[in-house]
């Protein structure tokens, strides 16, 4: 039999990511329109530990829907790993009289999320980062803003690169993902796109590259380098007395995460915010929101953390293709 919902708790774990404030949005308008109660968990599951929890209304999501981050703020917690700090933050839920909690973030929060569900609390997880590496689902929270963000600023730097006729080398976030640097690498028409799923490590065929280019009347050589790979700086140290060429790396870093989202995600996190109390009132537990297949969709959060995710050879071709 379903377990009876009454109240439920959001947090946000992890990276922040645009598209997390509409995601909150979604659960307490939704929750409340059910008639259940809603209480915020700040600071993640860390938060959680310390009962650093509000009760949330309609009112308390007004206007937040094109702010960047998150309005429950968010944190990192070791002890939350520990069996302690998870008996911890099951008593504080009973304390609460939460029921079912809505986790907002990555991977490492959705392992969380299954601690509170053997815990007794029915857990459904949404994919917010700005990583878009997991693995179950074609579209995770953030990662829409956070690559056009990253364009935007690449566009830029290409203009005065070409200004100087130098070989630039920007490095964009994604953790061990090439996620953002693929995409960017088309959009921004790099001429070499560095991901951790492809890169081999032979900087000479870089160098050779540029060379050719040269030869060839290019004025200018733009480089995506992923962070999974990094070295951005002593990459372009090395490129430079290869080649001769003026080489400037720039790191664009946490500039990626901020700032309003997107349409798309707005649009994708109330979605899911909503869908994620849909499954709660339902009675169900142990679950991960996701959008596969032009429809969003849930998946047992077990069977989603062992699913493996790679690039798309043929987007990776392609990339290849118009880059030289």
């Amino acid at each position: 039999m379903a377990k009876e919902i009454k109240t439920i708790g959001v947090l946000t774990s992890g990276g922040d990511a645009p598209g997390m404030n509409p995601a909150i949005r979604a659960v307490v308008r939704t929750a409340i329109n059910k008639g259940l109660k809603v209480k915020g968990i700040q600071k993640g599951y860390n938060g959680l530990i310390n009962d650093e929890i509000i009760d949330m209304d309609k009112k308390s999501v007004a206007d937040i829907i094109q702010r960047g981050g998150t309005i429950l703020y968010t944190a990192r917690c070791l002890e939350f790993m520990t069996e302690e700090g998870q008996k911890k933050a099951a008593e504080i839920c009973k304390k609460h009289k939460i029921d079912g909690i809505v986790v907002i973030g990555g991977d490492g929060s959705f392992r969380g999320a299954q601690k509170l569900a053997e815990a007794g609390v029915n857990t459904i997880g949404l994919p917010g980062t700005i990583d878009l590496d997991i693995a179950c689902t074609d579209y995770t929270i953030g990662f829409d803003t956070a690559v056009n963000t990253a364009m935007e600023a690449i566009d830029k730097i290409r203009d005065t690169s070409t200004s100087h006729e130098r070989c630039s080398i920007i490095e964009v976030m994604g953790r061990n993902a090439g996620y953002i640097a693929l995409w960017c690498g088309i959009a921004n028409g790099a001429e070499d796109i560095l991901l951790p799923e492809r890169y081999d490590g032979d900087e000479q065929a870089i160098i050779n590259h540029i060379i050719e280019g040269r030869k060839k009347g290019k004025k200018h050589h733009l480089i995506i380098n992923a962070e999974g790979i990094g070295h951005s700086t002593g990459m372009a140290r090395r490129i430079e007395a290869a080649t001769g060429i003026e080489t400037r790396a720039t790191i664009l870093g946490y500039m990626q995460r901020g700032g309003s989202p997107t349409c798309k995600d707005r649009m994708y996190a109330s979605i899911m915010g909503s869908y994620a109390v849909d499954l709660l009132a339902e009675g169900k537990s142990n679950r991960l929101v996701a959008y596969k297949d032009g429809r969003f969709t849930d998946y047992d959060i077990d069977e989603a953390l062992a699913m493996t995710k790679d690039i798309n050879d043929y987007e990776f071709n392609v990339s290849n293709l118009l880059s030289r």
